[in-house]
């Protein structure tokens, strides 16, 4: 968009200012005086960035959400780190690595001014730690299998061999960690760069235990340490002056406010008490069509679906006719042309058109017809003694908006009756990862640019696949295709499995595409940079320095 095209926000009149007064001006008071108000000894934030939900956890090894991810990749590191620019791997922890000629040895020299943020060095043995406490069954982490690529990483997460220390990863010497790959592997210094595989202080961790992130002072490798947690308030980070970056971390104070109300979230930044918004789910789309042309809306594109899983453990979503019918009943260009307004783009994949290397098969059409012949081969003839289901959705008023509408879908089309079942996040994630539902809204996005980081999920053994669904022939496809070298044969191979995930077998219904939106004043704040991943490292983002005789504040 060409600076001339852009609408002054003071130029949209006064009935939208009525309308942002309208949503939620008792709301935003409060929150300013939870703010500004309790806290009224601590001094002001460099930057305030709106959150989203309450993180389930800080613990880089646990957490599973963006919001939760957001916070912990800024306390802690790994042997390498996403450019803030183009979000490529580039030197974390590790200055620099070699691979051998076969891409199964990875060897990576440790920076010597590597540091906790307590001062001691870290080391390749902090590293090896780090990575068998994921893979270690006890930490039960759903993203274990971001190490199933390193040699012994599947049979250890799934209890098939007992010793950690026959992980693939050793240190050669305080700053040489060595990793032996199961296959070539052209993703793993993107997975290296992701939150799971960030290095954790040892001995905090075994003299606190699950308290350990409570600890005072709490060692971390990252570009910041964690001044406090207030639950149901926000997280403040403050700048690790330890870190090897130090000179690069471009604010010193980040609060990382918690809410899950959009009118909300808006309202503090109208009104200057926030300076980000990161997600879309924090915008009220029911403005959309005026906050589109605002110069502090920022479009991207970016690798990310929204879907429904199916517990397929329980009757009547054990048949596969069930899931089909459901699945060809929605009308996906309504939910993301009508609910969504944002530019998102129906879905009938999993894998989003864009993703390097990849050209998905056909999904499952919207054809109500066939849906309701799939639903009386199933034994419900017009949804007949079909039994009442429900859907679990976590609070944002983006998804209640999506249940209702999949709830008036599938009574007209199929005479069947859905009850929402609307939970906060931490409730959401606990039953979501105990497949403890019907049906459950979802949202994928990629951690790198490969079709696999949104199909292996759905393997037998993966924490993150949360359906109960397995199958043995899928498995076998996404093991193949991640051995293979040859990019055509190996996308054959994803494709074919991607046919079984979203036509054959059904265990998710894919709705759509998302489109990314962010809030910020690109007059005020510097350093957010657009990626397929929406991943936005927070040091490198600042306010503008002021310029003489120009008047600050925001337009």
């Amino acid at each position: 968009m060409s600076p001339s095209a852009r609408k002054s926000e003071s130029d949209l009149g006064p009935a939208f200012r009525a309308l942002l007064q309208g949503f939620g001006a008792v709301f935003v008071v409060a929150l300013a005086i939870m703010l500004t108000g309790c806290v009224r000894h601590e001094p002001k934030a460099d930057l305030v960035l709106i959150n989203g939900t309450e993180p389930e956890s800080l613990d880089p090894a646990i957490c599973t959400g963006q919001p939760d991810g957001r916070v912990a990749a800024g306390l802690f590191e790994g042997l390498t780190r996403l450019d803030p620019v183009t979000a490529a791997p580039s030197p974390g922890i590790a200055e620099r690595w070699e691979i051998s000629p076969d891409g199964l040895r990875y060897r990576f020299f440790l920076r010597t001014n590597a540091l906790w943020s307590t001062g001691e060095p870290i080391t390749s043995e902090d590293v090896v730690y780090s990575w068998r406490r994921v893979i270690d069954p006890a930490t039960a982490a759903d993203y274990a299998g971001q190490l199933y690529y390193v040699k012994n990483g599947e049979p250890i997460s799934t209890g098939k061999i007992k010793d950690l220390t026959q992980l693939g990863v050793r240190a050669v010497h305080p700053h040489l960690v060595e990793v032996e790959l199961e296959n070539p592997t052209a993703f793993f210094l993107e997975l290296c760069a992701f939150r799971t595989l960030a290095v954790v202080p040892r001995q905090t961790i075994e003299k606190y235990g699950d308290r350990w992130l409570m600890a005072k002072p709490l060692p971390t490798s990252g570009c910041y340490t964690l001044e406090s947690w207030r639950v149901n308030d926000k997280v403040r980070l403050r700048k690790n002056p330890k870190h090897w970056d130090a000179a690069n971390i471009l604010n010193e104070v980040v609060d990382l406010v918690h809410l899950e109300s959009a009118n909300t979230a808006l309202n503090l930044f109208e009104t200057g008490q926030a300076d980000v918004i990161w997600d879309k789910t924090l915008i009220p789309m029911e403005l959309m069509d005026v906050l589109k042309h605002r110069p502090s809306t920022h479009f991207f594109s970016y690798l990310a679906t929204y879907f429904v899983r199916f517990n397929v453990t329980r009757p009547p979503f054990n048949d596969v006719r069930v899931r089909q019918a459901l699945a060809m009943s929605v009308d996906k260009v309504r939910i993301a042309t009508h609910i969504m307004q944002g530019g998102e783009k129906p879905a009938s994949t999993l894998v989003p058109p864009g993703t390097a290397n990849y050209a998905g098969p056909e999904g499952l059409p919207y054809d109500p017809e066939r849906a309701r012949q799939l639903l009386a081969e199933a034994g419900y003839p017009g949804g007949k003694g079909f039994p009442s289901f429900h859907y679990l959705f976590n609070t944002a008023k983006q998804h209640e908006q999506v249940a209702v509408e999949l709830q008036q879908m599938w009574k007209k089309e199929l005479g069947i009756q859905l009850e929402l079942r609307n939970t906060e996040w931490k409730v959401y994630l606990a039953d979501q990862s105990a497949v403890n539902f019907d049906l459950s809204r979802s949202a994928w996005v990629g951690d790198y640019n490969d079709a696999n980081t949104f199909l292996d999920m759905f393997m037998s053994n993966n924490g993150n696949n949360r359906t109960g669904w397995k199958n043995s022939r899928y498995d076998e496809l996404m093991r193949k295709a991640n051995a293979m070298t040859d990019l055509k044969q190996r996308a054959s191979l994803l494709s074919q499995a991607e046919k079984i995930l979203v036509f054959d077998e059904s265990p998710i219904l894919p709705l759509f595409y998302y489109a990314g939106i962010t809030f910020y004043d690109p007059d005020r704040i510097e350093g957010i940079h657009a990626n397929l991943l929406d991943e936005h490292a927070i040091y490198p983002i600042r306010k503008k320095p002021k310029t003489p005789g120009v008047p600050a504040g925001r337009k």
